[in-house]
This record gives C-alpha cells, structure tokens and sequence, in this order.
C-alpha cells in the first residue's frame, strides 16, 4: 500500500479520478500492489490479486492489447481507456481504466467502476433483442408461415433471447385430448419426439390442466419426471419450465424449456417468459387458422370443380355427338397455357372456363342445336346466342367472373368478323385466344351432326390458313407445335 501511496502523490488528481481500482505492475507484468476505492465492492484486501500476471487477472481477450497499451502509456503519459470485467466473489463488476506510466519499471492501471451503466447497457440491448424477436414473432404471424416452419423459427428466437439450452413445443390435439410432441431444438437425443400425455400427467400435463407455470430449478436434487427415460441423463438437463400457450381462452399446448446449468431467473426474465409465451401461443392459433382456411378453402374449390364437371357432363349427355369434346379440349388448352407461361393461379380460371365454355348452348333449342344439315341464318343467329346466354347464367356466380373469357369470348376472330362482341386482336382476351385454336382444332378432327371428322393434316393446314384471320398469328406455330409433338 505504501508503494500506491507514494504513486498517488506523484500523480496527485490525475490518479484520484480513477480510484475505484488501481493496481501496480512492474515489468514483467505481475501485481505489485492494489486498492479498491469502492466501498461496494466486496474486497477485504488485495493479497489474493498480489503477485498474480495481470494477464491472469484481466480478461483473455486483453492479453494481446495490454502491451500495446502499457507502451502507449510510457510513450503518450496515458494509454487509450478500455473496459473490462473482473469477477470477484459471486458477482461481476466492470471497470473502465487505463495505464499510466509510474517509474521506469512501474505501470499503474487506474480503473472507475462502471458497473452500473454497463448493466443498464447489457438491460438495454436484452431489451432491444426480445423486442426484435416479438417482432419477428409478429411478422410469422402476418405472413402465415405452415405450422412446422413457425414453430423452428419461434423456438430459435426463444432459445436466443432466453439464453437456454433447449425448448420445445408439445400442442394438444382437443379431439384426443392428449399433449403431443410439434417441435423441439437444442436436444442432444429424440427424448421427447415421442410425447404423448394426457392433461395432467407429468409436468407438461400440470401446466395445461392448472393453467399455470411448472418449474423445477433444479432436476439433479429429486427423482422427477424424466426419470423413466433412459436417454434423459445424456442430455444433463437441470432446470426445467413448461408454460401452457393460452389464446383466446383455449389452451394450445406447452412451451418447455430446458437449461443444463443453474439458471438465474429473475422476475424480468419470468416476465420476458411470459409474454413470449402468450405471443408463441397468438402465432400458433394464428397458423392453425390459416391452415384450417386453406383446407377449407380447397374442399370448396373441390366442390366448386365437381359441380363444374357435372354442369359439363349434362351438356355432353344432352349432346352426346360431342361427348368428350369438353374435356378434349379442357386438357388441350391447359397443356397449351402452361407452355405459354400462364401461372398456376390463373390456369385455375383457364380450366373452368374452357370446361363451362358452351353451357350458354342449353338455352339453344333442340331442334337448331341437333339440325344435321346447315342452318339457316335466323338459326345462325339463335345459335350465336350462347355466348350471351353463358354470361346471363354464369354472371350471379362471383367466383366465376375470372372464368367468365372463355365462354363469353370463346367465338371472336383476330381479324374482327366474330360473335358476339366483334372483337379483334389483341381487344381478344389472351386466354380466349389460346382456347379458340384449341376448340377449332378438337372440333375439326371430330364427327358431328353434319360432317365427318377431318384427317390431323387438313385441320393443321386449315389452322395455318386462319393464322391472322381466325386465329392469334404469334400463337399458331407454337400451337402446332405442341399438337405435332404430343399425337393430338
């Protein structure tokens, strides 16, 4: 002590304004003397700091920077300020300090405690991590991920701000009534992906039967649970938390969480555990509903489909010179707007309207429907009718209208001279475009009423010649190429 007092008065203010720690250090960096000028630090002497490497007392990752630092201290009178850590008893303090150059073989590391401010810093940035992860938490929530991506990304957010070893989410099937295993990670072995328990039973059982927290701080003092696994001591767990995920009232299931070492959890800590919790179990019902509305949207669209095809099959019944025209040219002119690059969403469309596109023909009488010589021109202009017809019958059907081109526009000409609307080129939906060479060609190689069928090459040549005039002339070899490579 007597060696820092006469260092002290040497340097006078300059060494008082750092007085919560100073050390000695002679050249070959061992502590020669020290003093904590803080009363809150727990320290009845030095004598176990004396004689140490100052290298073994400061942090490893300062071992390469303290040369540096005393050199800049003998050259500059005062090496840059650092922070570091030190240990001492049970707690950690940390200290903003520098070297000062004391005699030609003596350094002083002059050190304040910052203890304080860096704590509010270390509260600050764990604030700032939980809320980016209840963010991210929220963007899941909105972007209505599938159930088992939702669940990876909420456990590795947990797991993260949580600073724990493992985590797991067990769901409870309401029908069954039984807690099963979803998701996990930070799991050495498979322990738990077989999960099955009822409420009540075992820890994760508890939480959801008592809508309440299940902790055990310490796994290691009493026969628990886990016991029954065999597989359990390898993954030297020690504490241990199931909090039931409650939204709207419901119990979803359990969030467990699982840490191998003693596990400070203060009230911040249980609160942060708390409202992740509730945000897991928001997002968990969130995706449940999504999937429930996608599996419900897809037996209405199967619905939907089936009474499509059965309006189709009525037409072919009534007609059957045509049967299978329908579903011919359905399957053609999907595999041609495929090819052309139309996207799946919008093949959906394509396909009804093409299999609805002559339902405007059941309001066309017999007797000019089923003539099987040509018609005369007021039958023509019955017949021209049914375009208008599938439009009087479909437009009350919302989810329809996407579907509604092809059987509206289905006869139109690229040149203009169609029905009913006498539209022309591009003024022609793109889809009744593909469907009209598609219709034309099915319709050219079948039998009807008042003609026999047309041999493949009459009716390729005969759609060569329409290119420009019926038909979309970008669309007629591309066309023809796919009836050429697939036998159509």
């Amino acid at each position: 002590m007597e060696l820092l007092l006469d260092h002290r008065l040497k340097f006078g203010e300059s060494i008082q304004a750092f007085a919560d720690l100073l050390f000695v250090i002679d050249d070959y960096g061992s502590v020669l003397d020290c003093k904590f000028g803080d009363a809150s630090i727990p320290f009845d002497s030095c004598e176990q700091l004396q004689h140490k490497k100052v290298r073994d007392v400061l942090p490893t990752d300062l071992g390469g920077k303290l040369d540096h630092f005393i050199s800049e201290a003998r050259k500059n009178g005062r090496s840059s300020s650092f922070e570091f850590p030190l240990n001492i008893g049970e707690h950690e303090f940390w200290f903003d300090g520098c070297f000062l150059p004391a005699s030609d073989s003596n350094t002083i590391l002059s050190a304040r405690n910052i203890t304080k401010y860096k704590k509010t810093e270390f509260r600050m940035q764990r604030q700032l991590k939980r809320l980016s992860a209840l963010r991210s938490i929220d963007l899941a929530i909105a972007s209505g991920l599938d159930l088992n991506l939702l669940l990876s990304i909420l456990l590795d957010r947990i797991i993260e701000t949580l600073r724990v070893d493992a985590a797991t989410v067990l769901l409870l099937d309401h029908e069954m009534n039984l807690l099963n295993f979803a998701s996990g990670k930070g799991f050495h072995t498979n322990i738990l992906q077989h999960t099955s328990l009822k409420p009540g039973q075992g820890y994760a059982g508890r939480a959801v039967l008592e809508r309440r927290m299940v902790s055990i701080p310490d796994l290691t003092k009493n026969a628990t649970e886990f016991d029954r696994s065999p597989l359990f001591p390898r993954e030297r767990f020690v504490v241990y938390y199931g909090v039931p995920l409650v939204a709207k009232g419901r119990v979803l299931g359990v969030l467990e969480i699982f840490h191998r070492s003693p596990l400070r959890a203060d009230e911040d800590w249980l609160d942060f555990l708390n409202i992740i919790s509730g945000q897991t179990a928001i997002a968990i019902d969130s995706a449940m509903m999504f999937k429930d509305l996608q599996k419900s949207n897809f037996e209405l669209s199967l619905a939907y489909n089936a009474t499509i095809d059965a309006w189709s099959r009525t037409l072919d019944l009534r007609d059957r010179e045509t049967e299978g025209h329908t579903r011919r040219v359905t399957d053609l002119t999907i595999r041609f707007a495929a090819m052309n690059g139309v996207k799946d969403a919008d093949l959906i469309h394509i396909r009804r309207g093409s299999t609805l596109h002559d339902i405007g023909k059941v309001a066309i009488p017999d007797h000019i429907l089923f003539k099987p010589g040509p018609l005369t021109h007021e039958e023509w202009e019955t017949m021209r009718q049914h375009p208008k017809y599938a439009v009087d019958l479909l437009s009350p059907i919302k989810y329809l209208e996407p579907a509604m081109e092809i059987p509206h526009w289905h006869h139109e000409r690229w040149d203009g001279t169609g029905y009913p609307d006498r539209l022309g080129n591009a003024e022609i939906p793109y889809s009744a475009r593909i469907f009209a060479l598609a219709d034309v060609y099915d319709a050219l190689t079948s039998n009807r009423p008042y003609r026999n069928a047309w041999s493949k090459k009459d009716a390729i040549q005969y759609i060569e010649n329409q290119s420009g005039k019926h038909f979309d002339p970008r669309l007629v070899p591309d066309f023809l190429n796919l009836v050429n490579a697939n036998g159509y």
